[in-house]
């Protein structure tokens, strides 16, 4: 049993300031001596980050689809272990989900698994009474989702706000904060939306110190922790790795820097657990894998903004081929399988894969059911996985690889590579949702 205070901070549509209110809440909740649980729904691997540097803890996320609706308090326990407060932000408008499966993932299914009262963020900038007409729908359409109250953003004047103040009077929910639109809040953006931290590194700060300033003084904050003190108590055991970490340790590389930023906390967790030595490298910078390297994991990210310096790296493009035709292990995913390829945008990578890579206009983007058609490091053919696309690279593959997984879209396709030890897919996975797969790939570190 669990009664961490806790809010979900929802919005209409995307677009309506989610992520400086979250952020910034979280950040001024820290800021009063408040240890903070950061979440965010949702496959996101970005937002987590700003998440981080509010609050000095992990940001984790809370997938209904990847992982399980079961799953939802199960991680967000382990997440919120020993903290004051937990703010969760949300994906999307609150009740858009996985796309044909009704609630299933959305904003408001994640309130509703964890008993959290929801604060609204609206976008008032284009309007002033119809913002009760809004809130009210938002408020009502659904009984089981608690909306405790609204952040009004982006307000022009103080007179915009009394409208606004004077028709949210009759919608019955509280405004628990009202905030102007400041420059120097907004976070730059490219193609697959915020620039993650980890290439911002002091700008970062400096943006989530000036939504830690904004939100402080223009919301409630005592209001709004009194609101995630309301919150139901959530039963059910935390969440944990289902094996016990073993003595003997195998170097398990992780690659880490500018480069490749995506990545879920609870895989260097099962890792662990399953008794590996995870090791960061960074493939802009270090020109060899660490030392005792048995095993390499190379997750998502940015190559196609980094591909001169990562193609410049050759003594490291050497390492990673040399590891992978010794038939190691090594798991890729989207960054991950550009990186394996032969090319990238015309930049030579590491050659692993007989395939070559390029950026397109194109996005692709979305959840998808799977299932492992060849026996790979990571799972036996027949295995059943959730995971997520979002990319706008193609890849045109060479011969010699069987595929990873047959994927279940509009139309049914195969996709990725199995190669010796090399699992590589654009597919993201949670492995939170099928651990075994952390524990056979560091059980192939052992035996390869």
């Amino acid at each position: 049993m669990s009664s961490v205070p806790r809010l979900v901070i929802a919005a209409p549509s995307s677009g309506s300031g989610k992520t400086t209110v979250a952020t910034g809440l979280m950040a001024a909740f820290a800021a009063r001596g408040l240890a903070v649980s950061p979440h965010k729904v949702g496959p996101d691997y970005i937002d987590p980050g700003y998440h981080a540097l509010a609050t000095g803890r992990v940001g984790r996320n809370l997938d209904a689809y990847l992982c399980g609706p079961e799953s939802v308090g199960p991680l967000f326990l382990h997440g919120a272990r020993g903290c004051d407060i937990a703010v969760v932000e949300g994906v999307m408008g609150m009740f858009d989900g996985a796309a044909g499966e009704g609630e299933l993932a959305s904003t408001a299914h994640v309130a509703k698994l964890l008993r959290a009262p929801v604060v609204l963020v609206v976008d008032a900038s284009s309007q002033s009474r119809s913002v009760a007409a809004l809130v009210h729908g938002f408020a009502s359409w659904d009984p089981q989702v608690r909306v405790g109250g609204v952040i009004l953003n982006k307000v022009a004047s103080d007179r915009h706000e009394e409208l606004l103040r004077e028709a949210l009077e009759s919608a019955g929910v509280p405004v628990f904060g009202v905030l102007r639109r400041v420059a120097q809040v907004d976070t730059p953006s490219r193609h697959l939306g915020l620039v993650p931290v980890a290439e911002r590194r002091g700008d970062a700060v400096d943006s989530v110190g000036a939504m830690a300033a904004q939100v402080s003084a223009g919301c409630d904050l005592d209001g709004l922790l009194g609101l995630a003190r309301s919150a139901g108590v959530l039963s059910g055991a935390a969440w944990e790795p289902p094996f016990t970490e073993t003595a003997r340790r195998e170097v398990v590389a992780v690659a880490g820097g500018e480069a490749f930023t995506f990545s879920y906390a609870e895989h260097t967790e099962l890792l662990t657990a399953a008794g590996a030595e995870v090791v960061t490298f960074d493939p802009l910078r270090d020109e060899s894998l660490p030392e005792g390297t048995a095993g390499l994991v190379v997750g998502g990210g940015f190559p196609e903004v980094y591909a001169a310096e990562l193609s410049a790296n050759e003594p490291l493009r050497g390492s990673v081929a040399a590891l992978a035709q010794s038939g190691a292990p090594v798991a890729a995913e989207c960054a991950g399988l550009l990186y394996l390829c032969r090319e990238l945008d015309g930049r030579p990578m590491c050659g692993v894969l007989d395939a070559t890579a390029r950026m397109t206009e194109r996005l692709t983007l979305g959840y998808r059911d799977a299932v492992a058609v060849s026996d790979s490091v990571l799972a036996p053919a027949g295995t059943r996985i959730r995971g997520h696309e979002f990319h706008r690279t193609v890849v045109e593959p060479g011969a010699g690889a069987a595929p990873a997984w047959g994927v279940r879209t509009p139309e049914r396709r195969v996709e990725g590579f199995v190669q010796q030890g090399v699992h590589a897919s654009y597919l993201h996975t949670h492995w939170a949702s099928e651990p075994g797969v952390a524990r056979r790939f560091v059980e192939r570190c052992r035996t390869s």
